[in-house]
């Protein structure tokens, strides 16, 4: 896709406010569309004349200025950009402007950003490669930093279709090995500077729960770090920790077949961290951030760790294993801790495809969290509001650790007695190994992925929450 500014072309597409007037058509087609179609101008309402001896216009409804913000720009260039492909317009002018409280900055990003969403497909396994007709779109703006405005949500675009593409690619060809390798290809073009540990290092640096959850596979973990430092090595940085299991099988607490179809993305997590740290370094933002990636697959074999089996973790504490299947917290254990004591981090974001408690209790739309530090979670939610990624508070009390403490370890990976709300028991097992430093829990078990038909996110892997992560870190 090809973005330019002021260039001519037949086609033109308009964003129209809920009744306004449109005066962007002819005034015979403006009483045609009000008093025969009623076109209000409804959010993500299109409405095309295009063609041979047409006026070559396509409305999209933004719906009522006060409820217009940046994602329901993003909707509206997004349903524009899936009708022109429909069309095989190749080639359009859009018109930019500020809507209420969305300046025209903004609305460029939005206007990328949609554009870029419809043109998405992880089509690696086909034989016929998804057509887009729509090439080139040219924003009409006299906004001196435009290039820079494209330029920048591009990038942010680009991390999120590669957390996708990570996230769709199946175990047989991703696995921690290959994820690692594709990570240093990819970041050579980059700043960042990747460090990946093996088998044998991570047993010397003991990171016993990860190399437990990893036993039975043949496909041997990894530790991937990715370290963007433009402000030097010796400044603190956010650290994010993602999970990174591969394949799922559930362990001896084994999922059914249906449970495990789609369990390579059980590496959603993994793959946010990575595609956000992408988009930072591309941009060159600069803020410090390093990416703790905990890699490996979950499998079955003679010397797998058994339900009822008694653990260690890095940090030294004790679990005991109630579940295989509650493996994501146990990797997550390592991670943490190794960025709580072992890197300079003001503060820890985590992201994981942790709990189905959590869609439960949430939907498939609506990412949980918890935090141990409120204003922390209230900047990141703020930010979340901006960049459309929803996501909703979930609390973490003493009720909750008092429940992960094991009779006969210092930790249970499940509660011994489950009173519901495994979400939350899952956070309170992981604040265990952020040693007080500033955290976020993000569970994205059920915005990971999306079916078709929520606002512009492609089915299979959603790329949530890297829009949110990278508007975070850029402001922190």
């Amino acid at each position: 896709m090809q973005f330019t500014t002021h260039a001519t072309h037949d086609v033109t597409v308009h964003f129209v406010l809920e009744n306004q007037s449109l005066d962007m058509v002819s005034p015979e087609v403006a009483d045609y569309l009000s008093s025969t179609l009623d076109y209000k101008g409804k959010l993500k309402s299109v409405y095309t004349n295009v063609g041979p001896k047409s006026e070559n216009v396509v409305l999209v409804g933004v719906g009522e200025e006060k409820d217009v913000t940046r994602d329901r720009l993003v909707e509206a260039a997004h349903a524009a950009a899936k009708e022109l492909n429909k069309l095989k317009v190749e080639k359009v002018n859009v018109e930019v402007k500020a809507f209420g409280q969305v300046d025209a900055e903004a609305t460029v990003k939005a206007v990328v950003e949609g554009v870029l969403q419809a043109d998405y497909a992880f089509d690696t396994y086909k034989k016929d490669k998804s057509k887009h007709a729509l090439k080139e779109v040219s924003l009409s703006t006299d906004l001196s930093n435009v290039e820079d405005l494209i330029s920048e949500a591009t990038h942010v675009l680009a991390g999120v279709n590669w957390t996708r593409d990570l996230a769709n690619t199946p175990a047989n060809d991703l696995y921690p090995e290959t994820l690692a390798d594709t990570v240093v290809e990819k970041f050579k073009e980059t700043d960042v500077q990747v460090e990946v540990y093996d088998k044998a290092q991570l047993e010397e640096m003991g990171m016993k729960a990860l190399l437990a959850v990893s036993k039975a596979s043949v496909k041997e973990p990894r530790l991937i770090l990715l370290k963007y430092l433009p402000l030097g090595e010796d400044k603190p940085a956010v650290s994010l920790v993602g999970k990174g299991v591969t394949y799922d099988s559930g362990g001896y607490a084994l999922k059914n077949a249906k449970g495990m179809a789609n369990m390579k993305v059980d590496m959603a997590g993994a793959a946010s961290m990575i595609g956000t740290v992408y988009a930072l370094a591309k941009n060159k933002v600069q803020k410090n951030v390093i990416a703790v990636v905990v890699a490996t697959e979950n499998m079955i074999a003679g010397d797998a760790t058994k339900n009822g089996d008694i653990i260690e973790s890095l940090k030294g504490s004790t679990i005991e294993v109630l579940n295989t299947d509650a493996e994501g917290r146990l990797i997550l254990a390592d991670g943490l801790y190794y960025a709580a004591t072992e890197l300079n981090s003001s503060c820890i974001v985590d992201a994981a495809t942790l709990t189905g408690a959590v869609v439960a209790a949430l939907g498939k739309n609506i990412t949980g969290t918890m935090t141990n530090n409120q204003e922390l979670l209230d900047t990141f939610h703020s930010v979340s509001k901006e960049t459309g990624e929803d996501m909703w508070q979930l609390p973490i009390n003493d009720e909750f650790r008092e429940q992960t403490k094991g009779k006969i370890t210092d930790l249970v990976n499940i509660a011994t007695n489950p009173t519901g709300a495994g979400t939350i028991f899952a956070a309170a097992f992981l604040e265990h190994f952020v040693e007080d430093t500033p955290w976020i829990h993000l569970d994205i078990a059920g915005t990971s992925s999306s079916g078709k038909g929520h606002k512009y996110l492609p089915d299979g892997a959603s790329g949530v929450p890297v829009k949110t992560l990278y508007e975070f870190v850029k402001r922190y």
